[in-house]
């Protein structure tokens, strides 16, 4: 299971993505389209127009790092949202870098703590 710390946040960007884009490209995506803080230390993810190919852009204290994946057979399944970002958990990104559809998934009921 994907473990990471509680603060850190997950942003998907909806829109396919030429992966082609590195560092500076998905930096600025992550400005415009997720309208977030790409040196926030968050992930940033993007996905390929057939799917099968994932980037995540996060900002490691003195640089950009990136982690990329192509699948083999299959393709990866976001979430269908009605903007061009979302966030999610970092229990949605393992289930989706495990191939598994976040949106029919079953969730049961949890605790959590209301906002403030």
């Amino acid at each position: 299971m994907l473990r990471l710390p509680a603060m850190v946040r997950v942003f998907l960007c909806l829109l396919p993505v030429d992966m082609r884009r590195s560092f500076d490209g998905l930096a600025a995506m992550a400005e415009q389209v997720v309208h977030a803080d790409p040196l926030s230390g968050h992930l940033f993810v993007f996905r390929g127009r057939r799917g099968d190919r994932l980037k995540i852009l996060y900002w490691d204290r003195d640089g950009y790092a990136l982690w990329y994946k192509r699948l083999e057979t299959g393709t990866f399944r976001f979430p269908v949202g009605g903007s061009d970002a979302t966030e999610i958990t970092t229990a949605d990104l393992a289930l989706i870098l495990e191939g598994i559809d976040v949106d029919a998934a079953k969730r049961r009921k949890r605790f959590a703590l209301s906002p403030r």
